[in-house]
């Protein structure tokens, strides 16, 4: 990922891959699982064939990932033109590549695709690279929190002299009317009846 800056994903491949290997999750947990895998500072761009679903059209649905849907064009357009506008941006002319798309990164298992991203000057991956990559265990992504797993419950024993401690030796608490006894200020003397 050294370099990359952009990485362009052809979600109908992708998703292709990870529902033929042991791990079937549902296609909306490929997001959390994709920004997981890669570094913050690369955005994504997932690109699916077809019309948009309901409510995302082109949008960004996480920091730093994106969908397209190709609508009339399939993705494989959609991937070569993103890659071209990078190319004609820097100057470049129309199918040639340029050094402004080293920087990006297409992940796709169609062979003609990655013959015209080469061609246009960007790098390709495999979707079973990206596949494995996100099954990693180590995530990329900075995430907050301790790094030792926390102990399961019941090995997890109470400090001594803890509440915690006091509460599993003496009753448990019931729920109900009366849970919670008055028994009185302590500083005064019990009246007398």
């Amino acid at each position: 990922m050294t370099g990359t800056t952009r990485l362009l994903v052809d979600g109908t491949n992708l998703l292709h891959q990870l529902s033929s290997g042991p791990e079937r999750q549902p296609p909306a947990a490929l997001i959390g699982r994709l920004r997981a895998a890669i570094p913050p500072e690369v955005a994504i761009e997932l690109v699916f064939d077809g019309p948009a679903e309901r409510g995302l059209r082109g949008e960004r649905i996480a920091h730093g990932v994106s969908v397209r849907y190709g609508g009339r064009h399939t993705a494989d357009t959609i991937l070569v033109t993103l890659v071209e506008d990078v190319a004609m941006a820097a100057g470049a002319p129309a199918g040639g590549g340029s050094l402004a798309t080293e920087s990006i990164l297409v992940v796709t298992d169609d062979r003609a695709l990655r013959y015209a991203i080469q061609h246009r000057g960007a790098r390709t991956a495999g979707a079973s690279w990206l596949v494995a990559r996100m099954a990693r265990s180590t995530l990329s992504s900075p995430s907050v929190g301790n790094k030792r797993p926390p102990l399961p419950p019941r090995l997890r024993q109470p400090a001594p002299g803890s509440v915690e401690e006091r509460e599993q030796d003496g009753p448990g608490w019931s729920p109900g009317r009366g849970a919670t006894r008055k028994t009185g200020n302590g500083k005064r003397a019990p009246k007398r009846g």
